[in-house]
């Protein structure tokens, strides 16, 4: 069971003082943030990719490649890749050159994208959301498996033979599938064989089971070992010494960054009450002391056996000192208590 941290570099107001953090900083702080994860024994890092004056993320894998030398084991990700308004030679590039500097650490989340900023920035229309990631990662994962490529789309100029470099130190180098929730998302990572990743952030994580279903059918039917292929999550949560804690420092910046994006979005305002009714032990929230945030995992790894957890520490702007609390809570209490119950589980098994 690998535990690790999803973030898109919030720089949203402090929701306190009204303070700004410059994306700078925020980038630094990331860095700094990869490197605690690395030391305290987390297995996973992954930056989410977008274009918005709230988030530092645009370009994750110069940020994951700034850390990978000066880490040693941790692996480092995107989390996600908008791979339908990207060029997929250039993303294959960016992560092969992370692989270099990290020897051999570096992974390709690939999404959609839940949000839409990076479509009109680079000259996509959204009439072509289904079929320009399809398109895409067809062509990223041909670029992955030949160091010469020939392909023809739609929606880029074609390739005739030519190379992609530098290669990848994994062979092959992962990639990934990120879905909100989309069966035939489940369906097309089952079908190619690749891991998956599920963005569970609202409801009852135990309602995704049919989706690993429909997954792990999908991988059979075509000739894939469903039970080789790792099934990932990625949900908000803040771990502190106190339950209590963790809910008072956690809430403030996540109400606030979740009602700028509601009234984006036409969600409902975002209330204490719905706050902790989702940090029940059914809900999707991972907010609490390390001992509670371990069950909620290992009831998570129960209900839909996944493989890895990534915790989303900071949905809005949080002080970096208790970001870097939580990670080393992470890594150092709540990865050893999972790690334990499940061993624990499974010899009696």
């Amino acid at each position: 069971m690998e535990i690790g941290i999803s973030t898109f570099l919030e720089a949203t107001p402090d929701p306190v003082t009204g303070a700004v953090i410059s994306h700078a900083e925020r980038l630094r702080n990331a860095v700094e943030e990869i490197v605690l994860a690395d030391q305290v024994g987390l297995d996973v890092y992954g930056i989410g990719e977008h274009h918005r004056p709230d988030y530092a993320g645009s370009a994750p894998a110069v940020v994951l490649a700034a850390a990978a030398a000066m880490t040693k084991r941790i692996r480092l990700t995107s989390a996600v890749t908008v791979l339908s308004s990207d060029d997929p030679v250039r993303v294959y590039q960016a992560f092969a050159t992370l692989d270099g500097i990290s020897n051999g650490r570096a992974e390709i989340m690939a999404g959609r994208g839940s949000f839409i900023e990076s479509f009109p920035l680079f000259g996509y229309s959204l009439d072509d959301y289904d079929e320009l990631f399809e398109e895409k990662l067809e062509l990223l994962l041909k670029i992955r498996a030949s160091e010469k490529v020939t392909w023809r789309g739609g929606h880029r100029p074609a390739i005739d033979n030519l190379g992609v470099y530098p290669r990848s130190v994994q062979n092959p180098l992962p990639v990934w599938i990120a879905s909100g929730g989309n069966p035939e998302s489940a369906v097309r990572a089952g079908k190619l064989g690749l891991p998956i990743v599920f963005a569970i952030i609202g409801g009852m994580p135990e309602r995704f089971a049919p989706l690993v279903a429909l997954y792990k059918e999908a991988a059979a039917r075509a000739g894939h070992n469903p039970d080789t292929l790792p099934i990932a999550t990625h949900s908000h949560g803040f771990v502190a010494d106190t339950t209590e804690q963790a809910a008072e420092l956690f809430f403030p910046p996540t109400q606030a960054q979740m009602n700028v994006i509601g009234r984006e979005r036409g969600w409902p305002p975002y209330t204490r009450e719905t706050f902790d009714a989702a940090r029940s032990l059914r809900g999707a929230l991972y907010v609490g002391d390390p001992e509670y945030v371990a069950e909620k995992i290992v009831l998570l790894r129960k209900n839909l056996g996944v493989t890895r957890f990534f915790l989303h520490v900071n949905v809005g702007t949080m002080p970096h000192r208790e970001v870097l609390r939580a990670i080393e809570l992470l890594g150092t209490k709540v990865a050893p208590l999972v790690r334990k119950e499940l061993a624990r589980i499974e010899a009696k098994e």
